[in-house]
């Protein structure tokens, strides 16, 4: 006889089958019994409370009402037929619709029974319906799982409904498997983390994660888990960490020679910032220990990083090797080449840049120059990683904006020496802690957390549509005082779903205030060519436009220190993130710099806590924090990065105090037994051997 385990593929679950278990595996990625019971409700229901008929009202969420089907008819015809329900308690009446499984329907729900009905009300025409709600008969089956008062709640797909794989039969499923395979759950953890935190097993975990006996016992639960899930991924990122230092040795730069010293002492036009000092001081450590250098460094735009990221590769030519900068966009490669050769003033080291766009012509004699290592620091685009270009001696690698890369691009510049070169990754988009700890866990990271000295804190107004003349009048002002104006909008084109001043219209009505030619205007956006887009930024970079109409295409690379003011229009489309990058642009020069934040009249509560917030503080750090609760990690990086993100119960705006715990404790195993020899360990060390096999972690157990 068929013994089945919580490997066995998902379809000889009874009452699964080839056709369900397909539908499992593509819309929630279930192959296996242990796959399904790591899926975990969302949220969970109090199924003691009834509500009567005339307390229901659309605010609602779900609501459960015990009453009697009085009515049932079948209405429509082909694809329009449906079966309407009456359902009627002693205040009123109700109607239930089925748009799907009709058959069962017309079988199963019987004029005159009394049931219990559970759904969203939706109300129409001044009547409530409840659409495909879920019934069970009256009074409920003694066998009934888990708490009444804790129902849970599976996240479904319409797919999936119409197989009766709603949160109900998902449920189901659970039961049967909890029943039959509890005791094959193994642990995960070792006995002295479970004992140090005074953690429940596993077993008991996913029992009440699922049927949980009371709210103290769910709690437990999803402590557990939540640990359980942060404490892997900690282990991974720091155990890829610990090998890279074991495995790849690194150059060790020696000296501080007379670039670095020159170069500070002689060409730097201001005094560095305490917090760029530390960060320098930090990479000089790393480079002086024969470990490959990895190392974040965060600053809020306008902090200094790219001074940071020149000494980092001025210390590299000082000790004999080249060093190269790559950046996400032809737009920054080229401002970062000049903003580098600015700096060096045509002295200490020969700077190239390579992007897209360099000629045929250039790229020969460049690549020639590389390789007999005449130049020393090569700025440029992901044209880097290119198979031709090659290095005579590569020994500094500078990141800029990581998370628009993907890893295997990162690797091909490892691989552009044979002794891999230090690391050193830039952003200015700040990260909220527990978001570095999870996404860059396995990076030694920097904060550059002070503004250079003589620059004014960006001054932030919020104005709503009736205070447009007033906005306009300020902008004139500004001009008249010979400085320049961003204004940016979401969107290039009218949306039907959205209701937005869109650029087009935007240009008209800025063009009526500011006509020519007292005021000239340059116009940037994404649907541009390239040669179009760099000319209208070359103008105004130039001054010889005075405003900048522009999408959020200019988040990034457009550096104008007689930019004092920054106009966001919709500001409350944006993201705290965004709105903060955008405002980053001015501010760059000794003036005061203000941003203007346009909004309409009506905000939702997120969109009023957004703004106030910009309004309120210009700490980079400050706002991404306040982002990561409103969005979620995935949308402040703009991508869900390689699944290290996508969590299945933990919370990284919430559970910060679990994930410190997690990342501590594996510190302290890796610290103490780096290759985890402890049999205590063994089932961490088997974790991590299948892991680099590419097995999947629901299967390790």
């Amino acid at each position: 006889m068929f013994a089945a385990s919580l490997d066995t593929t998902i379809e000889f679950l009874k009452g699964v089958g080839p056709k369900r278990a397909e539908l499992l595996q593509k819309e929630l990625g279930i192959y296996t019994y242990e796959q399904l019971l790591n899926f975990f409700p969302f949220r969970y229901i109090d199924r003691t409370r009834f509500y009567k008929v005339k307390e229901l009202n659309p605010d609602l969420p779900y609501v459960q009402i015990l009453g009697r089907i009085t009515g049932k008819e079948q209405i429509g015809e082909k694809h329009k037929r449906r079966i309407v329900a009456r359902l009627t308690d002693e205040t009123g009446s109700i109607e239930l619709v089925w748009f799907q499984s009709l058959k069962w329907v017309d079988e199963n729900v019987m004029r005159g029974k009394v049931y219990i009905v559970f759904g969203k009300p939706t109300l129409f025409n001044g009547s409530f319906s409840i659409s495909h709600p879920e019934l069970e008969p009256y009074p409920r089956p003694t066998t009934m799982t888990g708490n009444l008062r804790l129902q849970p709640v599976y996240n479904s797909t319409e797919k999936l409904k119409k197989f009766f794989l709603d949160s109900k039969g998902i449920q189901k499923l659970q039961t049967l498997i909890i029943e039959q395979h509890l005791s094959e759950i193994r642990e995960t953890l070792p006995m002295p983390v479970l004992q140090k935190y005074q953690m429940v097993s596993r077993k008991q975990a996913l029992l009440n994660i699922h049927f949980p006996k009371d709210v103290e016992a769910l709690k437990a639960a999803e402590r557990r888990l939540k640990f359980e899930e942060l404490f892997f991924i900690q282990l991974q990122l720091l155990h890829n960490k610990k090998l890279r230092e074991l495995k790849f040795k690194g150059h060790r730069f020696e000296a501080v020679g007379s670039r670095v010293n020159t170069f500070y002492k002689d060409i730097l036009p201001f005094e560095m910032t305490g917090a760029q000092k530390r960060v320098i001081k930090e990479i000089r450590m790393d480079t002086q220990r024969g470990i490959q250098m990895n190392r974040l460094v965060q600053g809020d735009v306008g902090s200094g990083k790219t001074v940071v990221a020149l000494m980092s590769m001025l210390l590299a030519n000082d000790n004999g090797f080249q060093a190269c900068m790559m950046a996400p966009t032809e737009i920054l490669a080229r401002q970062h080449h000049e903003s580098i050769t600015s700096l060096l003033d045509g002295k200490l080291s020969k700077v190239a840049v390579l992007t897209g766009s360099t000629t045929k012509k250039q790229r020969t004699k460049l690549h020639a120059e590389l390789q007999n290592g005449e130049i020393d620091i090569l700025v440029g685009t992901h044209a880097l990683i290119e198979d031709k270009v090659v290095f005579k001696n590569l020994g500094m690698v500078v990141i800029d904006e990581q998370h628009r890369f993907g890893v295997e691009q990162r690797a091909k510049l490892w691989r552009k020496n044979t002794v891999p070169p230090h690391i050193l990754v830039m952003t200015a988009t700040p990260i909220p802690r527990t978001l570095a700890m999870t996404l860059y866990g396995d990076l030694d990271v920097s904060v550059i957390d002070e503004l250079p000295v003589g620059r004014k804190p960006i001054e932030t107004r919020h104005f709503f549509e009736g205070q447009r003349l007033r906005m306009f009048g300020f902008m004139k002002a500004e001009i008249a005082k010979g400085r320049q104006v961003y204004i940016v909008y979401p969107l290039i084109k009218e949306s039907e779903k959205l209701d937005l001043l869109h650029l087009e219209a935007g240009i008209e009505q800025i063009s009526d205030q500011f006509p020519r030619p007292e005021y000239q205007i340059s116009i940037v956006h994404g649907k541009m060519s390239n040669a179009d887009k760099q000319f209208e930024m070359q103008q105004f970079i130039d001054g010889k436009s005075q405003i900048m109409v522009a999408t959020t295409v200019i988040e990034v690379g457009v550096n104008v220190p007689n930019a004092s003011i920054m106009v966001i229009e919709n500001a409350e489309r944006f993201g705290l993130s965004q709105l903060h990058q955008l405002r980053g642009r001015v501010g760059r020069g000794a003036e005061q710099s203000y941003c203007i934040l346009m909004s309409g009249n009506k905000l939702s509560a997120d969109g009023r806590l957004r703004l106030d917030t910009m309004v309120k503080t210009n700490n980079g750090f400050e706002i991404s924090e306040i982002d990561l609760q409103l969005r979620g990690p995935g949308d402040i990086t703009g991508t869900q990065q390689s699944g290290v993100l996508e969590l299945k119960l933990a919370d990284l705006a919430t559970d910060q105090l679990i994930l410190q715990e997690a990342r501590s404790t594996v510190m302290d195993i890796l610290n103490k037994d780096p290759q985890l020899e402890d049999p205590a360990y063994s089932l961490l060390k088997t974790y991590l051997a299948k892991r680099s096999r590419g097995i999947a972690f629901d299967k390790i157990s």
